[in-house]
């Protein structure tokens, strides 16, 4: 069996199981083989009325996908279709000033980046059928959606587009030991409410199997991905993220090449734009290889780039530096014996305890040291685990405040925030 008929085996299991299939369609190239692979599979068995389709609008984009998603929806109105141009919440890794943006907001149509869509499958805040809230996440959105869906319509199985090969935190999302919460054991799958479902139908696709796959059944695709590809970037690079988002900002300087139409109104959309246009991809941009003046210890920059950020922001980097610091010199780090070995070499003054981690359930080899204070600078492999100023000040360039960069992990509030947005809409199931 080859991954296109695992796939349909797939594919054939959710539609017997649900009375929905919701295909998530960003406009990529995952998400547009997961709605044709559903919808020829629908077509094929008279199932296109359990079929449905949903894209999340960002506003800001090259202007190929949107013409990408009009076309596919226009192409397939024999199912339920939904374009969502909603208030909400965005991630904005381009300003130290604004760490979101919010696209479609009303307050700011003078400066929308373009004209909202007019077709009869366009939702927005005046024609959405659910209370929604203006400055819900993105992330959010998705889950509430497919719940009002849900209520509406009946059981439902969301399909996302989601490959093993493209990271390892997606690989972990199918192979992780710590999962626990699947659809009768389907590995592909992760029950995310009471009445929805996510399954991940091409979770073992390589991007070579997407792209056979568009050339065999003459799938339309994205036409963006041929001017990346003239543009000499490889396939990992190929990215259709929104451009103000740290997926995207990379390449963020394509778009004055591109479509640089739209580059004028997004340089005015969101402050940063320019800079990482100009920069992203480059050692201003870069990480591992970044430089920094040559009068500054890596020490010395990070408190020259916290003293150039606004009040607000700059108070959130310091406290997570604060709480690093705490961490290696109370608690400690697990870190393998290379690792170890590596600092000691360097003359990093650290303390061995001799004592293994008791969280680590795979590399159990590992041992904990406290590191007093942070030193500047290392060359080991895996840098991003050691406590350097240099990474901090990655982190700041990066405008990683949550500092994720830095090995920090969603807070406590972050989580808490969006268990309470679940439980709010869970009660209007």
């Amino acid at each position: 069996m080859n991954v296109y008929e695992a796939a349909i085996k797939r594919i054939e299991f959710i539609f017997n199981e649900f009375d929905n299939v919701l295909v998530a369609f960003s406009g990529g190239k995952d998400s547009g083989v997961c709605l044709n692979l559903c919808y020829d599979f629908a077509k094929q068995n008279n199932l296109l009325f359990k079929l449905a389709v949903y894209h999340e609008d960002y506003e800001a984009g090259y202007p190929h996908t949107f013409e990408y998603v009009e076309k596919e929806f226009d192409a397939k109105s024999d199912i339920k279709r939904y374009w969502l141009c909603l208030p909400i919440k965005a991630a904005c890794s381009v300003s130290m000033h604004q760490t979101h943006w919010i696209p479609w907001d009303d307050d700011d149509k003078e400066i929308w980046v373009r004209e909202m869509p007019s077709k009869e499958y366009i939702y927005n805040i005046k024609n959405i059928w659910f209370p929604f809230e203006k400055g819900t996440s993105g992330f959010d959105t998705r889950i509430i959606f497919a719940n009002e869906f849900a209520k509406k319509f009946g059981k439902t199985a969301v399909i996302v587009g989601l490959r093993m090969d493209e990271s390892l935190s997606r690989r972990s999302i199918i192979t992780s030991s710590m999962r626990v919460n699947f659809y009768k054991e389907k590995r592909y799958s992760v029950v995310k409410g009471e009445h929805t479902v996510n399954f991940y139908p091409i979770y073992d696709w390589r991007t070579d199997d997407i792209w056979i796959a568009n050339y065999r059944y003459r799938w339309n695709y994205n036409k963006l991905y041929d001017l990346y590809y003239m543009a000499g970037l490889n396939a990992p690079e190929m990215r259709t993220a929104s451009p103000f988002h740290s997926a995207g900002q990379k390449h963020l300087r394509l778009f004055k090449v591109i479509c640089p139409a739209m580059w004028g109104k997004m340089v005015s959309r969101v402050n940063g734009v320019n800079f990482t246009g100009i920069y992203g991809g480059t050692t201003a941009m870069g990480w591992k290889n970044i430089k920094k003046p040559p009068h500054f210890t890596w020490k010395q920059y990070m408190e020259f780039l916290l003293s150039t950020l606004p009040d607000d922001i700059r108070k959130k980097f310091e406290v997570k530096i604060e709480k690093s610091k705490w961490h290696w010199r109370v608690q400690g780090g697990a870190r393998n014996k290379s690792f170890i070995e590596h600092l000691e070499k360097e003359g990093v003054p650290l303390r061995r305890s001799g004592l293994k981690s008791a969280s680590c359930k795979v590399n159990t080899d590992k041992e904990i040291i406290y590191i007093d204070d942070w030193f500047d600078d290392t060359s080991v492999d895996d840098f991003k685990k050691a406590p350097t100023y240099k990474r901090a000040c990655i982190a700041i360039m990066k405008n990683d405040t949550q500092c994720l960069f830095m090995g920090f992990s969603r807070t406590k509030q972050d989580m808490e925030r969006r268990k309470n947005i679940m439980e709010k809409y869970k009660k209007l199931l």
